[in-house]
C-alpha cells in the first residue's frame, strides 16, 4: 500500500492540508508529482482553531479519517522556520516544533517557509499553471527565485545540484523598501511617519495596496481607507481615479522589486510571482508598467530583459512544494 505523509501550507487566513503520496527514490533519481495525487486536500479557516495542533487534529480526524495516520508530515509556514519555537508573522499562533511533534504523534515533522514550498513546486507544475509576462525563456538547471504579494510578502530560491534541488529559504519581502520615483518617495515619506522602517512587504501586499491608496489621499488633501479587493476592482473597472493610480504604482514596484530579486538571485531560471493577489486581475497586471520596471536596471539592464517572468495560477502549489520536500526528506532522510 502506497505511504501517505501529511502536507499543509498554513497562511495569515487559511491552513491548508492534504495528504501526499510518498514516492521510492534513489539517489541521483528526479522526482515527479503532481497536483492530481494529492489526497483529501481541504483547507480550514485558521481563525477557527486556537491552535495550531488543534487545527492538525481537525483535518485527520476529519478529512483524512478515512486513511491512516501519517508517520512523517512537512508544513508550510508564512514565517521564519528556523527554530523551535515559531511564531506567525500573520497570525495568533506560536508554538514549539518538539511539542508539536510529540503531540501529533508524528515520527517525524518539518516546517518550511511557505515560499519554500513554492519554489519547490515550481519545477513540478505544468504550462497551465503559469501565465508568462513579457519575454525571455528559462535558462535549464539555473537559479530560480518565487516571490510574490498576498497576505505578506514571501521569497525564496530554488538552486540545482547533481544530488537535487537546493532551496534558499529567505525573509527578503521584509528588506528595506526602495523607492524609484518621485512619486513612490512620497508615499514612502507618509509611510515613514506611520512606521519607523519601512519594508518591501509594507507596498507589496495586501495592505501594501491599501497602504499605497491610503498614501495617495492623503497626498491629495483627504486621507481615506479602502480595501485591496476595493481598489483593484474599481482600478480594473476605470471607477475611481485613485485607485487606478494606486494599482498602477502598485504593479510598478512589484516589477522594480522582482528585478532587484532577479539580479540578487541570479536567476536565469526564471522568476515566478506567486500570492493570491495578482492573479485577480492577472489581465491589468500583463498590461501594466510590471514588466518595464522589472528590465530597468540601467547597466544591468541587459542581464535581466533575458529572464522570463510568470505568474503563478496553479490551484494549489504551496500543497505540491511540500509533497516535494517531504518526499526528498523522507527518502534521503533530511529530518535537520
Amino acid at each position: 500500500m502506497q505511504e501517505l505523509g501529511l502536507i499543509a501550507d498554513i497562511g495569515g487566513t487559511n491552513a491548508r492540508f492534504a495528504l501526499a503520496p510518498i514516492h521510492q527514490l534513489v539517489a541521483g533519481q528526479e522526482l515527479v508529482i503532481n497536483e492530481a495525487e494529492l489526497i483529501a486536500a481541504t483547507a480550514l479557516n485558521g481563525a477557527e482553531y486556537a491552535t495550531i495542533g488543534e487545527a492538525i487534529e481537525a483535518y485527520l480526524s476529519g478529512p483524512a479519517k478515512a486513511y491512516a495516520r501519517p508517520a512523517h508530515a512537512v508544513m508550510a509556514i508564512a514565517c521564519p522556520t528556523d527554530q523551535d519555537q515559531i511564531r506567525m508573522t500573520n497570525h495568533t499562533w506560536a508554538f514549539k516544533v518538539s511539542e508539536l511533534k510529540a503531540a501529533t504523534g508524528l515520527t517525524s515533522l518539518k516546517f518550511i517557509n511557505d515560499y519554500n514550498a513554492l519554489a519547490n513546486a515550481i519545477p513540478h507544475l505544468n504550462e497551465a499553471d503559469l501565465i508568462k509576462v513579457g519575454p525571455g525563456d528559462p535558462v535549464k538547471g539555473k537559479p530560480i527565485a518565487v516571490t510574490g504579494p498576498g497576505t505578506g510578502l514571501g521569497l525564496a530560491a530554488l538552486a540545482f545540484s547533481a544530488v537535487g534541488p537546493v532551496t534558499l529559504e529567505t525573509e527578503g519581502g521584509h528588506a528595506h523598501y526602495a523607492p524609484t520615483t518621485e512619486a513612490e518617495i512620497e508615499i514612502l515619506r507618509f509611510l515613514l511617519k506611520k512606521h519607523p522602517r519601512v519594508s518591501n512587504e509594507r507596498l507589496i501586499s495586501g495592505m501594501g495596496l491599501e497602504n499605497i491608496y491610503t498614501a495617495l489621499t492623503h497626498l491629495q488633501g483627504a486621507e481615506k481607507s479602502l480595501s485591496a479587493a476595493q481598489i483593484s476592482a474599481a482600478a480594473v473597472a476605470q471607477s475611481d481615479p485613485v485607485c487606478a493610480q494606486a494599482l498602477a504604482h502598485f504593479c510598478a514596484i512589484v516589477g522594480s522589486y522582482a528585478g532587484d530579486v532577479a539580479l540578487t538571485i541570479g536567476a536565469k531560471g526564471g522568476l515566478y510571482i506567486a500570492g493570491g493577489i495578482i492573479p485577480r486581475f492577472i489581465d491589468y497586471f500583463q498590461q501594466s508598467e510590471f514588466r518595464a520596471r522589472f528590465e530597468a536596471k540601467a547597466r544591468l539592464s541587459g542581464f535581466v530583459a533575458t529572464i522570463p517572468t510568470y505568474v503563478v495560477v496553479a490551484k494549489q502549489p504551496g500543497l505540491l512544494g511540500s509533497a516535494a520536500v517531504l518526499n526528498q526528506r523522507v527518502n534521503f532522510n533530511l529530518w535537520d
